[in-house]
């Protein structure tokens, strides 16, 4: 591999690879996208004008794509059904690996993958990018230096007021494998285990539901859905107990009648004091015998008439360490094993949403 060209093929051409990848790619001045894949090939077509070198490959069939032994770096951008077949053959093939999230459809996919990246020694990254926020970096900063204590307790949220997804297959089962709780609930879960570094699940206990899918009074914020198609829950909920004891609680939504909406957050409680991201990055605590609460200034000026630089987003910022993992041969930021216990959890969750039962690991 030529470090100074690294040569990165594009599956699954949809709203995720031209919303968040392929910008993010074209950003980086050492990759080059050279090979462009979709189940319909107008939209890999669109994509290679738009993103890739002149002489990129189109094509509609993945295997095509997987056999250019000059592609060093594949991105797997389809629904999650297909996310451990074309992983594990790309990995197969040779070539490392950035698969969106979540990692399979369930713990089994996951270990697939897990397992043919370690046989292969291919680096293997999904892309939960929502640790790449401001107030993500900073809080692990803090959790990494102890600042918390010991964290016994954390409330993940990923809840819309009304935003259900309507294009694409979100609200396909049997292609995406769930809804809010696999599609939202995973960053927020993925950013949680992050922060309490904690990746050992004992037992948990689900619910879901599927209490608004069939109205048509909806008021969403993409229009409205067919009530016909719309087979994943609108809604979950989890308790997720660690081997070391600490406690997880989810909740997940993209059509909660809440007024306060929130996505990708989390609140930790530790033994020295917590944290949250309800207002801002809040940090909170005891000194000198007394409650404190503080909120660092995140990339905010320090003087009149002076906006401070500002960062580049969350997307490029995980386009770039993953591309220098590969090229510096290091370790990317999401580690597989880290989302194959998040897969394991939401597979546990749903379960005991099924059973009514509790889901022990």
């Amino acid at each position: 591999m030529d470090k100074n060209c690294v040569k990165v093929g594009i599956i699954g051409c949809g709203g995720i690879a031209n919303g968040k990848h392929m910008p993010s790619l074209s950003r980086l001045k050492n990759v080059k996208m050279v090979a462009f894949c979709d189940i319909i090939g107008e939209r890999a077509a669109k994509a290679k004008d738009k993103f890739g070198t002149p002489d990129a490959l189109v094509c509609t069939d993945y295997r095509d794509l997987l056999a250019d032994k000059s592609i060093d770096v594949v991105h797997v951008c389809t629904p999650n059904r297909w996310h451990s077949i074309i992983t594990v053959d790309a990995l197969e093939a040779g070539k490392h690996v950035m698969c969106e999230k979540p990692m399979a459809i369930n713990s089994a996919e996951a270990k697939k993958m897990l397992d043919a990246a370690e046989r292969t020694g291919k680096k293997l990254t999904i892309g939960y990018q929502t640790r790449q926020r401001a107030d993500a970096r900073y809080l692990k900063t803090e959790c990494d230096a102890g600042t918390l204590g010991d964290i016994y307790y954390a409330k993940a949220t990923a809840v819309r007021r009304r935003a259900v997804p309507t294009w694409g297959v979100f609200l396909d089962e049997y292609a995406q494998g769930g809804g809010p709780l696999i599609d939202i609930g995973t960053h927020a879960l993925d950013l949680t285990l992050w922060m309490m570094n904690n990746y050992k699940p004992k037992y948990c206990v689900g619910t879901n539901y599927h209490a608004l899918n069939k109205q048509t009074n909806q008021g969403n914020d993409w229009g409205n859905w067919d009530p016909d198609k719309f087979t994943v829950e609108d809604c979950a909920f989890g308790f997720v107990v660690m081997e070391n004891g600490a406690t997880i609680t989810l909740e997940a939504s993209w059509a909660l009648n809440v007024l306060d909406a929130r996505e990708a957050i989390t609140q930790l409680c530790g033994t020295l004091g917590g944290a949250d991201m309800l207002d801002g990055l809040r940090f909170n605590g005891i000194r000198n015998n007394q409650k404190y609460m503080f909120k660092p200034q995140l990339g905010g000026a320090g003087a009149a008439f002076y906006d401070a630089k500002k960062e580049p987003s969350m997307s490029d910022i995980e386009a770039e360490q993953w591309i220098n993992a590969v090229v510096n041969d290091t370790d990317p930021c999401v580690l597989p094993y880290q989302a194959y216990t998040v897969t394991r959890i939401l597979e546990g969750l749903y379960e005991s949403a099924k059973t009514q039962d509790i889901y022990r690991f």
